[in-house]
């Protein structure tokens, strides 16, 4: 039995009490937790996993194994590897791969604080989908720029999908959208000037992540969660599609 304000109540009751009572919800449809930057914690934690892995292994060895390729040769004699010959896994395993201290160390700086404001209204599954997917839609536009023997890394495309989405976001609620604005644009600036950078990764991440969080922000609220499944499924099928046209 559990105690109750009057008398005791058994356990099948206080469960049946529990199911009726309405669980609270942001304005996008977030679930209120203790911890609301959970995911955005164990996303940064892994990326930095993966780095320090690859400063005991050699980072050479990630970037063979991980790194986003059309098609690539890294040594001579060695096979092709990449998406042309059915690597697609990399498509998702760049986006957790980092070489330069400075590389990770601003990812995941951009990571904590747009994650920290997104994650709380958005619900950990939105979130997880918004990240991944963005990092999806920036390796594919990545992918069709590389040149044959080019590699990407990083998870430059999901953290510019976070930036779109705190832009859409914003403006959903009426909130000066400047400071992004403003981010943005120097981002864009030194991807577009500073070698190196993967600036389609960019672009696709940016792209995904501002539609994805359009459906998320937008949609109706007595059937949100359902609207919301569908917009993900369809930003999926898009990448696959886009993805399978240029393979082809």
């Amino acid at each position: 039995m559990t105690a109750a304000p009057v008398g005791f109540h058994c356990p099948e009751c206080v469960r049946a009490g529990a199911d009726s009572v309405r669980q609270p919800t942001t304005a996008l449809g977030g679930r209120p937790r203790e911890q609301g930057d959970l995911v955005t914690k164990v996303l940064i934690g892994i990326n930095v996993v993966i780095w320090l892995v690859g400063l005991i292994v050699g980072s050479d060895r990630l970037l063979e194994s991980f790194a986003l390729a059309n098609i690539v040769r890294f040594e001579p004699g060695a096979p092709l590897v990449g998406v042309l010959v059915g690597d697609w896994y990399r498509m998702f395993t760049a986006a957790f791969v980092h070489e330069q201290i400075w590389h990770i160390a601003l990812n995941m700086l951009a990571l904590w604080i747009l994650g920290s404001s997104l994650e709380p209204i958005l619900g950990r599954w939105r979130f997880i989908a918004l990240y991944v997917l963005s990092a999806l839609g920036g390796s594919v536009v990545s992918l069709i720029g590389l040149p044959p023997g080019g590699i990407a890394i990083g998870a430059s495309g999901a953290v510019f999908g976070l930036f779109g989405a705190l832009f859409v976001v914003a403006r959903r609620f009426g909130r000066d959208v400047s400071s992004v604005l403003v981010i943005l644009g120097i981002n864009a600036v030194i991807g577009f000037t500073v070698p190196g950078i993967d600036w389609r990764a960019h672009l696709g991440g940016l792209i995904t992540g501002a539609l994805l969080a359009y459906a998320f922000a937008h949609a109706p609220k007595t059937h949100r969660a359902m609207f919301s499944v569908a917009a993900c499924s369809v930003m999926l099928a898009a990448i696959v599609l886009v993805a399978a046209v240029f393979v082809a």
